[in-house]
């Protein structure tokens, strides 16, 4: 831990370091880079993730981040509203968006299955899901989770949910590896995993 002789310095290192993949010395770094820009600048870096807090929602169709109640997605009428991409986190649908290969809605699960993590079907929006199908006049759900098996078991148990509703389950293709969550895919292979994606059916071996 470098020692640091001014207070209000060694919180902003603090902060800084308190994020995802960010080390100390690299937070160090950043809070010095920081130092060296001007006030306006820094103040409006501060005043974007201040917004980030108090402005952004939770589209409440879709569960994707939004600055209203409904998402820029799910409100554009040239979007195929009967093909929903089940998805277990807002990367992925950025991923996904990024191919150009999509022009469905999506709905964000906020995890996947995974009793060793502690996390069970009750714990990731499944019941919304069900209830958006039952609701929404849905042609299409594309099961786009990791190729792991958390996100196997995820999609299975979504898969069993469904049967009983008449809604066609597919998922994408393998050209995404097996272990590989959907966030690091490249466009390409993604984009080309969801074209040629194949009825959920067909995966099953029992």
């Amino acid at each position: 831990m470098h020692q640091i002789s001014s207070s209000v310095f060694s919180n902003a290192v603090e902060q800084l370091a308190s994020l995802p993949g960010i080390g100390n010395k690299t937070a160090v770094r950043l809070a010095l880079h920081l130092l060296n820009r001007d006030a306006d600048e820094i103040e409006k870096f501060g005043k974007a993730f201040l917004e980030l807090a108090q402005e952004i929602n939770y589209c409440s169709t879709c569960f994707n981040i939004s600055n209203h109640s409904t998402c820029d997605i799910c409100a554009n009428p040239a979007r195929n509203t009967e093909l929903i991409c089940v998805v277990e986190n807002i990367l992925d649908v950025i991923a996904i968006e990024n191919t150009h290969q999509f022009n469905g809605t999506y709905h964000v699960l906020g995890g996947i299955i995974s009793p060793m993590e502690g996390v069970g079907p009750n714990d990731i929006r499944i019941a919304e899901l069900i209830e958006r199908i039952k609701n929404e006049p849905v042609r299409e759900v594309i099961m786009a989770l990791s190729t792991t098996m958390e996100g196997d078991a995820t999609n299975f148990y979504i898969y069993r949910k469904l049967s009983e509703l008449d809604v066609e389950v597919s998922t994408i293709a393998r050209g995404v590896g097996i272990g590989d969550e959907i966030e690091y895919t490249d466009e390409l292979t993604l984009g080309r995993s969801i074209v040629n994606r194949v009825p959920f059916k067909n995966t099953l071996t029992i």
